[in-house]
């Protein structure tokens, strides 16, 4: 493993990190003292310019798929060789943090660049793979281009209104020289695509509070999202009495109280989290008359998720009927459980031995990844990299050098792994 006296000139863990951290300041952020890099927007150009670099300086070249991924190959040992895909996203929330995403986008690019180096082919193409809206940040569907990439993307609303309200989807795709009605010919279905390998930050706990650098994905929990709103009736604070109040907040937070409760009494890493909350017309002297809420409910299978999902909505419906208020619910996300191939696992499980000397820790993943998607479309294998605290999504999210350089290794040795049954 490199240490801090190593060479930046060369593939590791440290000059990975020094990459992701570059890539979170301008004009690779949209965000005045943090990282906000939305699809399709000024800092996610940059950034795909920037990695467009970094990928060809590994021995790859460069395309941008019809979706607005971004995409580097290393060919095979034949120009028809099927393909190994690397990557993880290259959007991030607002005021996110530098390796969510990117550092598994950065370790496919370091992967490739050790193979390069010593002038290693392999009978398949590597090609690592950055997508482009895996956080749904910017438009209200998240995994819109790993849908398209794995061939299961419905056909998009061309007029999908950014949150921001400046753009539609349709204007920011042309805006890169897209088609918003030709997103689905990023579709690899029909090529032959051996697997999809992606290595992420934990974003939890588990390996750090085990200390272990390094951990292996069993499973990807399910997951549901949605959209809520109550909708009751605005009043004077000073002058509508508690008995005829029609407070759409209240009626929310004994909701959100309900979700906590069914969350914390469920099994098989259940969790409900209530994450947005607007009030209208959101005045001090104003009774709330309308309140627009999230609710994310997962778990490693998907009878604990339907079942938990099933119990919070009816605690919704009733909440609003005893309340006097409407209450509409549309379904924003929903996600299977997704195994990790065990082939594959097993492939990985070798490599965290060979790179730790030790034997690895399986986990399942409460966060959502492109996996997920790129599971209809072939095998799928995650590694995880412990992150200080299991803080992600937040400015503080942190790794080191030895443990990415302890990812890349394990990388590296999966792809040899990868590679036996060919010989």
């Amino acid at each position: 493993m490199v240490n801090a006296g190593g060479s930046m000139d060369q593939p590791s863990g440290q000059r990975a990190v020094a990459r992701c951290a570059e890539l979170g300041r301008a004009p690779y952020s949209e965000m005045e003292g943090g990282l906000f890099r939305p699809y399709l927007g000024p800092s996610y150009r940059a950034t795909c310019d920037r990695l467009a670099t970094w990928m060809r300086a590994a021995g790859m070249t460069t395309r941008m798929d019809a979706a607005g991924n971004l995409l580097g190959r290393y060919e095979g040992q034949t120009p028809d060789a099927p393909v190994l895909l690397l990557g993880s996203h290259i959007d991030s929330v607002r005021d996110g943090g530098f390796f969510d995403g990117m550092l598994g986008v950065i370790l496919g690019i370091e992967a490739v660049a050790h193979f390069a180096a010593a002038g290693r082919r392999f009978p398949f193409a590597l090609e690592v793979i950055g997508f482009g809206d895996e956080e749904g940040s910017r438009f209200p569907s998240g995994m819109l281009t790993s849908h398209a990439v794995a061939g299961v993307l419905e056909p998009p609303d061309p007029a999908m209104s950014d949150w921001a309200e400046t753009a539609t989807l349709a204007s920011a795709l042309e805006g890169f020289g897209l088609d918003v009605g030709q997103m689905h010919k990023a579709s690899r279905r029909g090529e032959n695509v051996l697997a999809y390998v992606e290595a992420h930050i934990e974003q939890g706990p588990v390996l750090e509070a085990e200390g272990r650098a390094l951990g292996v994905v069993s499973a990807i929990a399910a997951q549901h999202r949605y959209r809520m709103t109550l909708r009751g009736m605005a009043g004077h604070a000073g002058t509508v009495s508690m008995d005829l109040r029609r407070d759409a907040l209240a009626g929310a937070a004994e909701i959100i109280l309900a979700a906590e409760r069914i969350g914390r009494a469920g099994t098989d890493g259940l969790v409900a989290t209530v994450g947005s909350l607007d009030v209208m017309p959101g005045a001090a002297n104003v009774v709330p008359g309308e309140v627009v809420f999230t609710l994310d409910v997962r778990a490693g299978t998907n009878a604990v998720r339907d079942r938990a999902a099933r119990e919070i909505l009816a605690v919704a419906q009733a909440v609003a009927k005893a309340r006097r208020l409407e209450l509409a619910i549309s379904m924003q996300q929903d996600l299977d459980a997704t195994p990790c191939d065990p082939r594959l696992t097993s492939f990985m499980e070798q490599a965290v031995r060979d790179v730790t000397g030790a034997d690895p820790r399986l986990v399942v993943s409460g966060a959502g990844h492109d996996a997920m998607i790129m599971a209809h479309l072939a095998p799928v294998s995650m590694l995880f990299i412990r992150c200080a605290g299991g803080i992600s999504h937040n400015p503080a999210e942190s790794v080191t050098d030895a443990d990415t350089d302890a990812a890349l290794q394990a990388m590296i040795a999966f792809i040899g792994l990868f590679e036996r049954p060919f010989g």
